[in-house]
């Protein structure tokens, strides 16, 4: 069994600056995110020699806690590019296509549904992720969040955006909602639009 292991990023720790800086990126990938990789790796491992059904139960909290991080973050880095208002990338440009059109038809304007991710996301107490998530039963993208660190179960994540101190406190403080303007300038839309796509996502216009 081989287990879980640490993904590469595909841009240096210091390739979404200003936005988020390189301090942030290395302890959030190379110590928060190793860490729950650790932990999954140990807790499958003593999953897979238990032989009781009190034994797994009691396992289960590390199993979600740790998977969960472990799933979030992988998807998280994927969903961060370079700015191209830095002329680094195109990490922020919302280009047209599926997904835009989708974003538009839901919200009227790119401006609104920020304001209303932001707004949502910043309004989660203690430590979760905010989601721009597609609804498999009705194809609509939703707003939701998760707490802690659970994986996103009732959509498919096209957006997740990590709001755990550690993803923006040395450089944010407590102002969660800078942080959260200051990310969309590093989201990277055609990952999203790949996942949106992928999932069967289109709009109706």
């Amino acid at each position: 069994m081989s287990g879980h292991t640490l993904p590469d990023l595909t841009y240096p720790y210091d390739g979404l600056e200003p936005y988020i800086s390189r301090q942030i990126m290395e302890l959030h990938h190379k110590k928060h995110h190793q860490t729950y990789v650790n932990a999954l790796n140990a807790a499958e491992q003593a999953y897979a020699k238990t032989s009781t059904p009190k034994e797994r139960i009691a396992l289960q909290a590390a199993l979600k806690f740790n998977g969960g991080g472990h799933i979030n973050h992988s998807l998280f880095w994927k969903n961060l590019a370079p700015s191209a208002a830095e002329r680094k990338g195109h990490g922020g440009e919302l280009r047209d296509g599926p997904l835009k059109v989708a974003i538009l038809e839901r919200w009227g304007t790119y401006e609104k549904f920020k304001q209303e991710f932001n707004t949502t996301t910043a309004g989660i107490q203690g430590s979760g992720w905010g989601w721009l998530g597609l609804n498999p039963a009705t194809g609509k993208l939703e707003i939701v969040t998760t707490a802690n660190q659970d994986p996103l179960l009732s959509h498919v994540p096209i957006i997740g955006v990590d709001i755990w101190e550690h993803a923006f406190y040395l450089q944010y403080l407590n102002v969660k909602v800078d942080y959260l303007n200051a990310i969309w300038n590093v989201i990277d839309f055609q990952e999203a639009e790949r996942r949106f796509v992928d999932a069967g996502g289109s709009s109706k216009l």
